[in-house]
């Protein structure tokens, strides 16, 4: 299995929230390598990538942050239009549902990182390892 830890925070949404996840992470030597926040009124959902989650886990655990940790993929995605189209129709195809998914560009060049969440794992990284889509290992995202 080629999945990643992903780091998911459930925090209030007020001024100095993001700053504290942010230096509780700093403090402990953990990098985050890729981030989306999501807002749902009062409170957000912090979703993040990070060198070492199990570091990351702890440190925001014992901070008093209401932490888990997710299952995903890190998929190469090419960084040109239809890039993404390639990999969610490949999924779509075979009845695999992205949850959800984020993205950034990497120092590749032309290449761009999606995270995805999906339905069935197992099945979405058979389905994209056998469509020629490469997947990232946790050494990898820590390199990048």
């Amino acid at each position: 299995m080629v999945a990643i830890k992903q780091i998911s925070l459930f925090v209030e949404n007020k001024p100095g929230r993001m700053a504290k996840v942010s230096k509780t992470l700093s403090d402990a030597g953990v990098n985050i390598r890729a981030l989306t926040v999501a807002e749902a009124g009062d409170f957000g959902v912090i979703r993040m990538v990070v060198d070492d989650p199990e570091k990351g886990y702890k440190v925001l655990h014992d901070g008093g942050f209401t932490v888990s940790e997710t299952e995903v993929l890190a998929v190469e995605m090419k960084d040109i239009p239809g890039g993404l189209y390639e990999i969610v129709n490949t999924l779509g195809e075979s009845e695999v549902n992205v949850d959800y998914a984020y993205a950034f560009v990497t120092t590749k060049a032309e290449r761009a990182l999606l995270i995805i969440r999906v339905d069935n794992l197992e099945k979405a990284r058979r389905v994209l390892t056998d469509a020629g889509v490469k997947l990232a290992t946790r050494e990898e995202i820590q390199k990048i």
